[in-house]
């Protein structure tokens, strides 16, 4: 035996293109990494482009595709023409990743109202606006594509399960999206656009330090152990490279010490 690898495998994603929001950091970065790493060109849309150009460097470093979109994604206009961008300079479009959130947490009284504004606004319409734009794309693929089949995912969070004091907001966004990505799924079977759900607890990103300081003392309190953002990207990665028969809808994933 010579311990060569005498049978080179090709990366499952090779010859599909992903779009990625949320991409500058955390887990969007991680799942736009592991998507390259599996064949993918990779367009990566967030507000950072100094973020993104990093994370894009790392891509084309291993020898992967990176399309950088400096985009803010509650602008409807902004959010459609990362979704045509993807689709004109990388060619097609077969994986979303609705990846950008924001996270403010506190006591509902006295919470200023901008806190909540922003949450709908990012976590609820801005993925709607991607998810609008991408579906023709994503039918598209999933008729004539290389593998026959095209992927939204979308990431909610444990709050999407379970509201908690001090959560209502949040959970009311993360819950929206449960209930989207489930319609959605019922939808699409039959054309073979998957839709799937994925649910982080802890994780250490950048997530909670949008928090007042107060509010982010408490999160702090509150979290022991904490999943990395590889851990999440991970998950995205083995739901999107399932062969075109199988589908796996939702995905709750917890810190092992994490019991709420």
């Amino acid at each position: 035996m010579s311990g060569r690898n005498e049978f080179p495998v090709k990366p499952v994603l090779d010859g599909t293109v992903a779009l990625v929001t949320g991409a500058s950091s955390g887990i969007g970065a991680a799942t736009a990494t592991g998507l390259a790493a599996q064949g993918a060109a990779v367009a990566l849309a967030a507000r950072r482009a100094d973020r993104l150009e990093a994370v894009a460097a790392g891509i084309r470093g291993q020898g992967g595709t990176a399309l950088v979109l400096e985009c803010d994604i509650t602008d409807e206009r902004q959010a459609a023409g990362a979704v045509e961008r993807t689709v004109s300079e990388l060619g097609r479009l077969d994986t979303l990743v609705g990846n950008a959130g924001v996270m403010l947490l506190g006591p509902a009284a006295g919470a200023p109202l901008t806190e909540w504004q922003q949450m709908v606004e990012l976590n609820v319409l801005g993925l709607l606006y991607c998810a609008h734009a991408a579906l023709p794309h994503l039918l598209h693929a999933a008729a004539d594509g290389p593998r026959q089949v095209a992927d939204m995912v979308n990431i909610s969070s444990v709050a999407g399960r379970t509201a908690r004091s001090g959560n209502g907001v949040y959970s009311l966004t993360k819950h929206g999206v449960g209930a989207f990505s489930e319609s959605l799924r019922q939808e699409l079977a039959g054309r073979y656009v998957r839709v799937s759900l994925v649910e982080p607890g802890a994780t250490a990103t950048e997530l909670a330090g949008h928090n007042r300081p107060e509010v982010l003392d408490s999160i702090r309190a509150q979290f022991g152990q904490r999943m990395e953002a590889e851990d999440i990207a991970d998950a995205v990665t083995y739901i999107v490279t399932r062969p075109r028969h199988v589908a796996v809808n939702e995905i709750l994933i917890r810190p092992t010490e994490q019991e709420r």
